[in-house]
C-alpha cells in the first residue's frame, strides 16, 4: 500500500476508483484546482498495459497523440508508436511528474450512496466515504469468451487475447484467432510474421490505411477536427458508442493491416464463426462482404482527406487508390480442426463490464452507464475513460485530458454548491438536463 494515511474510516471529498491514464488524468485536474482526492489503484500502475498486451504491442496512434494534462509526449519519436514497455513507462513517469495521492493494490469491492448522500466505498483496506467519486476503471473488465468454446476437444489450446503474448507460447501447428478488430487482426499478423499458418475468422470491424498522400491518417483527421467532435453532434449516440475501431498497425514504423495481403501469402481467412461441432467448425458466407466493406471504409476516409486537401488547397502529393490483391472463391466455408492442423484458439473477441460492485442505479438496460460528457443522474457520481464518452479519444491518450478537466470543473462546481447549500443536491443544471445518454 501506497505511503498514505489509512483508508478505513476516511472521508475524502472525491475518491477516484482506477490509477490508469483516466484516474491519473483527473487526479491533475483536481490537484491543479486545489481539491483533495484520492486515487484507488488495485493494482500498480500501468497494470493493464503491463498485463494484458502482448510482447509486440504498440499503439496505433501516434506518440503526439498522447496529451496527458500538463504532461504531452516530449520523446524523440513524436511520429512514432510507443511499444507497450514504453506506454507504461509514460504513465510511471507522469506519477513522477506530479505525485498524485495514489494508493495501489487496493481494490475498491463496493460502492453506494448512504442516506445521507455521502458515497460509502468498501476496499480491501477497509471503509471510506467520499462526497464526490469518479469511475476511472475503464470498458474493459472481463474477457468475453462465447459459451460456445466449450464444445471444441479438451486438448486444444484456447485462450484469450488478453492473455496471448507471441506465438512460441503456443504449441506448434496450426493457429485459429477469432475476431479481426484491432487485437484479432494485429495478433494474427504477429502469429503470421513468426511463420506460423493462421486462419482468422474475419468479422465485421472496419479498417484505415496507416499513411496517405504524404502523411499519416491520424494527423488529416486531427486536423480536420475529427477528434474533437462531440457525440452529441452524431444523431445515433447509441450506435456511435458501439462502433468497433478500424484495425491497423503502428509496428515496425506504422502500416495497413491488409487482411487480403495475408490471405494471398497464405493465411487462411473464413467469415464469421457461425457454429462448432466438435472438431468441425461452420463459418458464415461473410467474408467477402466483410472485406469490401473494411475496404470501403478506408477508401471512404481518403475520399474525406481528399476533399479536405482540395478544399485547403494543400500541397500533397497525389497517390493511387488501394487496388484489392486477393477475393475470396465464395465456396461453403467449413474447418476440420484435426485436418487443418490448428491446435490452438486464440478468442480476439473482446470484454464484458462488471459493475456488480457498485450499488447505484445508473445503468441501462444493457448495463451501460447512463450519463452526459461522464456525469450520472446520481449527483456526484462520474465515469471517466469510456470509449466515446464525448468524442473519440474519450477514452485513449488523445482526448481523456479534455474529459477529465471538464469533469473536474463539475466536481468544483458541485463542491462549491453544497459549501453555500450545506450539501451535494445535485448535478449542475446543463448536465441533468441532458440526462440520460445511453
Amino acid at each position: 500500500m501506497s505511503p498514505l494515511r489509512r483508508l478505513d474510516g476516511a472521508h475524502y471529498p472525491v475518491a477516484v476508483v482506477g490509477g490508469g491514464q483516466a484516474g491519473l488524468s483527473v487526479s491533475y485536474c483536481l490537484r491543479e484546482r486545489g481539491i483533495e482526492h484520492v486515487v484507488i489503484e488495485a493494482d500498480r500502475v500501468g497494470h493493464e498495459w503491463r498485463t494484458r498486451r502482448w510482447d509486440s504491442f504498440c499503439l496505433v496512434t501516434p506518440n503526439w497523440q498522447c496529451r496527458l494534462p500538463g504532461f504531452p509526449y516530449r520523446g524523440p519519436a513524436p511520429d512514432g508508436f510507443m511499444v507497450r514497455d514504453e506506454i507504461v513507462r509514460y504513465l510511471e513517469e507522469y506519477v513522477a511528474f506530479f505525485r498524485p495521492p495514489l494508493v495501489e493494490g487496493v481494490r475498491v469491492t463496493r460502492l453506494r450512496r448512504g442516506a445521507s448522500g455521502v458515497f460509502e466505498l468498501a476496499t480491501s483496506e477497509g471503509d471510506l466515504t467520499a462526497d464526490q467519486v469518479v469511475l476511472a476503471t475503464g470498458p474493459y473488465h472481463t474477457p468475453s469468451v462465447p459459451r460456445s468454446a466449450e464444445r471444441l476437444p479438451a486438448g486444444l489450446t484456447q485462450l484469450h487475447s488478453s492473455a496471448y503474448r507471441n506465438a512460441d507460447q503456443l504449441p506448434g501447428g496450426a493457429v485459429l484467432v477469432v475476431g479481426s478488430g484491432q487485437s484479432g487482426a494485429q495478433i494474427a499478423e504477429d502469429l503470421h510474421l513468426a511463420g506460423r499458418q493462421v486462419h482468422l475468422a474475419v468479422g465485421s470491424a472496419p479498417r484505415v490505411a496507416r499513411f496517405y498522400r504524404g502523411r499519416d491518417c491520424v494527423a488529416w483527421l486531427d486536423e480536420m477536427g475529427h477528434y474533437g467532435k462531440g457525440i452529441d453532434e452524431f444523431g445515433d449516440a447509441g450506435a456511435v458508442r458501439m462502433r468497433v475501431n478500424h484495425y491497423v498497425t503502428g509496428r515496425d514504423g506504422g502500416r495497413d493491416i491488409d487482411l487480403r495481403a495475408f490471405a494471398r501469402d497464405g493465411m487462411r481467412l473464413h467469415g464469421r464463426l457461425t457454429g462448432i461441432d466438435g472438431g468441425k467448425l461452420e463459418f458464415a458466407d461473410d467474408l467477402k462482404v466483410n472485406l469490401d466493406r473494411a475496404d470501403a471504409v478506408a477508401e471512404g476516409i481518403k475520399d474525406a482527406i481528399d476533399a479536405h486537401i482540395t478544399a485547403r488547397g494543400t500541397d500533397a502529393p497525389d497517390e493511387p487508390r488501394y487496388v484489392p490483391v486477393w477475393e475470396p472463391d465464395g465456396q461453403p466455408d467449413t474447418l476440420d480442426l484435426a485436418s487443418a492442423g490448428i491446435t490452438s484458439v486464440v478468442w480476439a473477441t473482446g470484454f464484458t463490464r462488471d459493475h456488480r460492485w457498485m450499488e447505484v442505479p445508473v445503468f441501462d438496460g444493457r448495463g451501460y452507464p447512463m450519463h452526459w460528457r461522464g456525469a450520472t443522474s446520481c449527483p456526484g457520481l462520474y465515469f471517466l475513460g469510456l470509449p466515446w464518452q464525448y468524442s473519440w479519444g474519450s477514452g485513449r491518450f488523445e482526448a481523456v485530458g479534455r474529459d477529465a478537466e471538464f469533469l473536474a470543473g463539475h466536481i468544483d462546481a458541485s463542491r462549491r454548491l453544497a459549501d453555500v447549500c450545506g450539501t451535494l443536491t445535485g448535478a449542475p443544471t446543463e448536465l441533468t438536463s441532458a440526462l440520460p445518454v445511453g
